[in-house]
């Protein structure tokens, strides 16, 4: 899975931009209101809910297209709106059948609060990738203005150092890896 060890920047095309951003429109009314999947992050702009699902997205793009043309066959993103209990934890990759999950920040968000990626890690919701030493990960940084992402290589949890959120009203609900916690792969 680790075929490339340096970042990878990949310009994101404006039609992929265009696609992201119409299924985090169609997706945030199935998440985006109390008891409906973002209850135990306090957390009910809508707005943000949509841009966030619309950066996973590009995430999940930029991922996607580094591991094509490094000739690997991949399936996903999957851009199905599923509605209340039919989302699913599944990895958002399949590279050559093995599951991988991506994390993607947006450098906007990088300069406040660093750069890192959450994972879900309370007693509500919590990522089963945590428990899952051997399972595979590639983190993703977004700069909005230029449409470029820098895809980090994958690591397995088990590589992982985990820390807490700086927002106080977070710590308890998500774990997060700060870019320069990483290991050198």
């Amino acid at each position: 899975m680790r075929d490339f060890v340096k970042i990878q920047t990949v310009v994101m095309d404006a039609a992929l931009i265009v696609k992201a951003r119409s299924f985090a429109r169609q997706v945030t009314p199935t998440v985006g209101s109390p008891g409906n999947g973002y209850r135990d992050t306090n957390q009910y702009n809508l707005q943000k809910i949509e841009n966030d699902h619309f950066v996973s997205k590009i995430g999940e793009e930029s991922v996607r297209i580094v591991f094509e043309q490094l000739g690997h066959q991949v399936q996903g993103p999957d851009y199905r709106v599923y509605d209340g209990k039919q989302k699913s934890w599944d990895s958002d990759l399949y590279v050559n059948t093995i599951g991988l999950a991506v994390k993607t920040q947006a450098s906007s968000l990088a300069r406040k609060f660093g750069l890192s990626w959450t994972f879900q890690a309370g007693s509500y919701r919590k990522d089963p990738i945590l428990n899952k030493a051997d399972a595979w990960v590639c983190f993703v940084e977004f700069n909005e203005a230029t449409r470029h992402c820098r895809v980090y290589p994958p690591y397995q949890i088990k590589e992982l150092t985990f820390g807490e959120p700086k927002l106080v009203r977070l710590k308890g609900s998500k774990k997060v890896v700060y870019a320069e916690s990483l290991p050198n792969p």
